[in-house]
């Protein structure tokens, strides 16, 4: 034992030295603009809960009664005996919401990827994936062994030659990318990938994670903005970030969902989610698509344009379209992590973000905002930016 935490030191010692080291912090309240850390209260510019939903009464009331009736555990895998009432009914909103035949839910966002990949490639098939995909993808397409291949970020020529080769591969060829990156807030073109894999034969799987519930008609996310949901094969989305709950799903036909359910590992030897949150999901889902939906996305999009004016005022670079992520490229570790405690010191939560999350030297501060947020709230963050600039 004693060789076994030595070995574990010297590997925390080397994180430690590359100015790598991450920990834990404990939150003392509900997710929301404001959060208590340590006895502190900060404004919170870091998370997902695009729209606030997190800790929305209609969320909160579809859990309780889902608890009060279905209790806290879904007590099985979705195959044996743990397939309950709140789960084909979010399924069921989901199906309809992005207009598909069919959605499968699973417990997470990870799980969901890794269970498409793993259950449509396998050896003698290709995968390319977009060079700043989430890391999940990454695990999945190397746990499914196909051969895998990557473009340069969202570049449509490099992609093509990839698609080039691998139509000579003799197997299944899927290209993989998200339509909002998670990272940058950068947006794929998704015309042109639709036109190529088309034109080449292979298939498309879309990650709307960061999309859904933002753009679109009634928030169904970029590819339905864009009027090209109904030629992607498979889009997958998360339940935790713009929806207000966890878990992830996959949306698509139902030959689709059913080689799902009879396929992918993550899935069927997972227990299922709880109905509590399967409730709340669902309660998510509604909300976005009616009117408060509407008004929340339009609170979003005022302050996302605000906050672009003002950073572009104070000299930093800003994505071409609007997005609620807006990354602030610091370059080395050390700077990112001084930016970060710089911010702390006057009430703003926004953790540095490093590698591998990111490529190395651009370490940032990403900057997320949610509906919830205030002008002045905005106005607070431009000030304390304009101050470290």
């Amino acid at each position: 034992m004693a060789g076994f935490n030595e070995q574990l030191g010297r590997d925390l010692d080397e994180i430690r030295g590359a100015g790598l080291w991450r920990e834990l912090r404990e939150i003392a309240s509900a997710q929301s603009t404001r959060i208590k850390l340590g006895g502190r209260e900060f404004i919170n510019f870091s998370s997902n809960d695009y729209l606030g939903l997190a800790a929305h009464p209609a969320l909160t009331q579809a859990a309780q009664e889902a608890l009060d009736r279905f209790g806290t555990g879904s007590g099985a895998s979705r195959l044996i005996c743990g397939s309950l009432q709140p789960h084909h009914e979010l399924e069921a909103a989901l199906a309809k919401w992005q207009s598909t035949e069919a959605a499968l839910v699973f417990s997470t966002g990870f799980a969901a990827v890794q269970g498409v990949l793993t259950s449509l490639l396998g050896q003698g098939d290709v995968i390319i994936l977009d060079k700043k995909a989430h890391a999940s993808m990454i695990d999945a397409a190397k746990l499914s062994g196909a051969t895998l291949r990557i473009f340069h970020h969202n570049n449509l020529g490099n992609l093509e030659k990839l698609l080039q080769w691998a139509a000579g591969q003799g197997g299944r060829v899927l290209v993989a990318t998200e339509s909002v990156f998670s990272m940058d807030g950068d947006r794929a073109p998704l015309a042109g990938i639709v036109e190529l894999k088309e034109r080449y034969g292979a298939w498309l799987m879309l990650d709307e994670a960061h999309a859904f519930g933002l753009y679109g008609p009634l928030g169904q996310g970029l590819a339905a903005a864009d009027g090209l949901a109904g030629r992607i094969e498979i889009r997958m989305g998360t339940l935790g970030k713009a929806v207000g709950a966890a878990g992830g799903f996959i949306c698509g036909s139902r030959q689709l969902v059913d080689l799902l359910v009879n396929r992918a590992r993550s899935f069927i030897f997972s227990t299922a989610p709880s109905p509590a949150v399967s409730a709340a999901a669902r309660a998510g889902v509604e909300l976005i698509q009616g009117a408060e939906g509407e008004s929340l996305r339009g609170q979003l999009w005022q302050r996302v344009e605000e906050l672009m004016r003002g950073i572009e005022s104070l000299g930093w670079k800003t994505p071409v379209e609007p997005s609620a992520i807006l990354p602030l490229i610091i370059g080395a570790e050390e700077k990112a992590l001084a930016a970060m405690e710089q911010l702390r010191e006057t009430g703003l939560f926004i953790p540095a973000i490093r590698h591998p999350t990111v490529s190395r030297n651009e370490a940032r501060l990403r900057v997320t905002l949610s509906s919830s947020h205030t002008g002045a709230d905005v106005r607070a963050l431009l000030d304390a930016l304009g101050q470290a600039r």
